[in-house]
């Protein structure tokens, strides 16, 4: 590979420029029709992009195809067919015809579908989203499309995205209208912030946790983790700098705008941030870099981990969900310009984006519910569970000077002298930034913090999409009503009246205090703390109707959607669960066991030689008391186990989250404890001080 990032970079991806080069004049001119403003494909125009793909492809060394496709596991789904067809005399011919390109037939049976299908019901298509260029992955043409089933159902997280960003843009481009300007459309641009840890590979291979379950379940802290804040933007190791250097050239082949990467808060842990593109193709970069990030990881001898929550006493990790809006003629609707208080515009699209929030905040939460980002949400780590929108000093003093009527005055915030001579003077910001803050407004975005390493951003971005669409919507038929020359007057009432019905959500404190629970409760807020609490909330008369009114969920499709997250909770609780019966029947109390054992007979040998007294055999004493305790609750948890609720999610989850978890972690307090006193030559796998701090 050339050491010229200009002359690789994209160079696996069947973009614009490759159509271009490859298409006739009248193909290229209607395939960016379809990409730029929906328009259908007809046979012959797919017929066309076929060959020049496949044509392409082949150069490339490609010898399959696929319909690369994201269902309801949280992953990506591949079935590879090849390019070899049947000719005469025995020989073959490569072919790829356009209607292999519109529509593939996956198996649809096996995938989550939360009744959607029944397992007897085989039948599902895939349908190719020209808007998400096809790339090659492993001498494979992956051809990114949305799943359904025989009967229409939406079986995937591509199609409700893309309905999310039409129904966006289509309220927003009304209101826009409505205020003298004529976009074709808005789109929602994003940018996916990725955290991940990365670890020896051989530690890995040793715990079953890790395998099974993509955190440890067992484990007792370091003496040294993250107090020093060594590791935070620090040097980063020769090994590490190895494997991020390949990844970004896996990643820019791919056409993905690898741009910023340093190490993180806790030992081993890293981020990667991309530049912004639009919110379907972020959606599949970032699944394709996820993927990515393993392979690559695993050449250089390492396991990437995703979960949210790897190691216990330690930072788990996020992905940040940097989301703004921008018309088709490149102006950002989130940029506030020099005086945000005069920019009515700007404020109208922030009354709407706050109003969404605040009306859809339950829907914010269950976007990011999930069994692993349950272990990490109010953690002191990461934003609570507690919804709220950061504005930052500037905004909120605007926001608040609206509400009351009060004339707004601006602050001059000066420069940061830092008081040498050699360095310059720093202008400040209108506002610091706030990491506690689940939703924050930076700049010209908003970062939504709240999202799990692992996660699939399509789910939170249909929620928040569908949520602003429909503020968009409402404030569309106000201004309708109005003669031009009056809807000046009337933006300025909404927006009074938004941000003083909405006034509650803001809130620029630290998030991590334990008065902010409080006085959340006291505004009204909801902390959801985990999966099941929060997924209560998702099937509301408020939000079918929202779905059903922007056409992205019915209510089969939405009751679908509970189930499965509720269904996915469930085995991923049972995972973690018949996990650690397993380490700690197998692993953990036969080492223990042993260990105590050789004690035993090593302080009785001492103890005839006269050199101890009776007092000190009490030692021994807490070992098996600790193991009672350990081998106690452990068979506790299997009998548990055996009677999860299995006809019914909402029982089931609750059932695991109020009688297995509460066992769990009383099994993790014995284990870890017995750790710390355990000979390290007796332990049955890696402790943390092994992994964190690998050579």
């Amino acid at each position: 590979m050339s050491s010229n990032i200009t002359e690789y970079f994209g160079s696996m991806v069947f973009n614009e420029k490759e159509m271009r080069k490859s298409l006739p004049k009248h193909v290229f001119s209607e395939l960016q029709k379809t990409r730029k403003e929906g328009k259908a494909l007809n046979q012959d125009i797919a017929d066309a992009v076929a060959a020049a793909m496949k044509s392409w492809a082949l150069e490339k060394g490609a010898t399959h195809f696929t319909h690369w496709f994201q269902p309801m596991t949280g992953f990506t789904a591949e079935k590879h067919d090849s390019f070899v067809n049947p000719d005469e005399g025995g020989r073959v011919i490569m072919d790829f015809s356009g209607k292999e390109l519109l529509r593939g037939e996956p198996d649809a049976s096996s995938f989550p579908s939360g009744g959607l299908r029944a397992t007897f019901e085989a039948r599902g298509y895939t349908a190719w989203d020209p808007t998400s260029d096809a790339f090659i992955k492993d001498d494979t043409l992956c051809i990114p499309t949305a799943f359904c089933s025989y009967n229409g159902d939406i079986l995937d997280k591509k199609t409700p995205l893309l309905r999310s960003m039409d129904a966006l843009s289509i309220q927003a481009c009304r209101v826009l209208s409505l205020m003298g300007k004529h976009p074709k459309r808005v789109s929602v641009s994003l940018g996916c912030e990725q955290e991940y840890f990365l670890i020896d590979i051989k530690d890995y291979a040793k715990r079953p946790d890790l395998k099974l379950c993509g955190r440890t379940l067992f484990g007792a802290p370091s003496p040294k983790d993250q107090q020093l804040g060594d590791h935070y933007f620090g040097s980063i190791r020769p090994r590490v700098k190895a494997f991020m250097a390949d990844l970004d050239e896996e990643l820019w082949k791919l056409g993905i705008y690898a741009k910023t990467e340093h190490n993180e808060v806790a030992p081993c842990q890293h981020e990667l941030a991309p530049i912004y593109t639009t919110c379907n193709l972020a959606a599949d970069q970032n699944e394709l870099m996820m993927d990515i990030m393993k392979k690559v990881a695993e050449r250089h001898g390492f396991a990437c981990l995703l979960h949210e929550k790897p190691f216990e006493g330690i930072n788990g990790s996020g992905k940040h969900n940097n989301w703004s809006m921008c018309t088709d003629e490149g102006e950002n609707l989130l940029k506030p310009g020099k005086s945000p208080a005069d920019n009515r515009q700007f404020l109208l699209v922030l009354a709407a984006v706050v109003k969404a929030v605040d009306d859809y905040a339950d829907l914010i939460r269950v976007s990011v519910a999930t069994a692993g980002n349950d272990c990490r949400l109010g953690g002191h780590e990461a934003p609570p569970a507690i919804v709220s929108v950061y504005l930052g000093e500037t905004l909120e003093r605007v926001v608040d000077s609206i509400i009351s009527g009060d004339v707004y005055k601006d602050v001059d915030y000066g420069k940061l002298n830092t008081k040498t001579l050699a360095l310059p003077e720093i202008p400040k910001d209108n506002s610091d930034r706030n990491r506690t803050s689940p939703f924050a407004f930076t700049g010209e975005k908003f970062e939504f913090r709240m999202p799990g390493s692992s996660m699939n951003v399509s789910c939170m971005n249909i929620m928040l999409n569908t949520a602003v669409a429909e503020s968009f919507r409402q404030f569309a038929d106000e201004l309708e009503k109005v003669e031009f020359d009056k809807r000046a007057d009337e933006i300025d009432r909404i927006v009074k009246r938004e941000f003083t019905d909405h006034r509650r959500i803001i809130f620029n404190g630290n998030g991590y205090g334990h008065e902010w629970i409080e006085e959340a409760a006291r505004r009204g807020l909801h902390n959801l703390r985990n999966t099941p609490e929060a997924l209560r909330y998702f099937m509301t008369d408020s939000n079918l109707e929202l779905f059903q009114k922007h056409h992205i969920y019915n209510r089969t499709e939405m009751q679908a959607r509970h189930d499965i997250t509720l269904d996915e909770y469930i085995k991923v609780k049972s995972i973690e669960a018949e996990t650690m019966i397993y380490m700690s029947d197998k692993l953990i109390f036969p080492s223990v066991l042993r260990y105590t054992t050789d004690l035993a007979a090593g302080l009785k040998r001492i103890k005839e030689l006269e050199l101890i007294g009776n007092e000190d055999l009490e030692l021994i004493k807490g070992y098996v008391t600790r193991l009672k305790a350990l081998k106690r609750d452990t068979d506790l948890l299997s009998e548990k186990l055996d009677k999860v609720p299995s006809d019914d999610v909402v029982e089931g989850s609750d059932y695991i989250i109020n009688e297995v978890v509460p066992l769990m972690d009383s099994i993790r307090e014995s284990a870890d404890a017995l750790e710390k006193k355990v000979a390290k030559d007796y332990w049955p796998y890696p402790d943390y001080a092994d992994i964190l701090f690998y050579v």
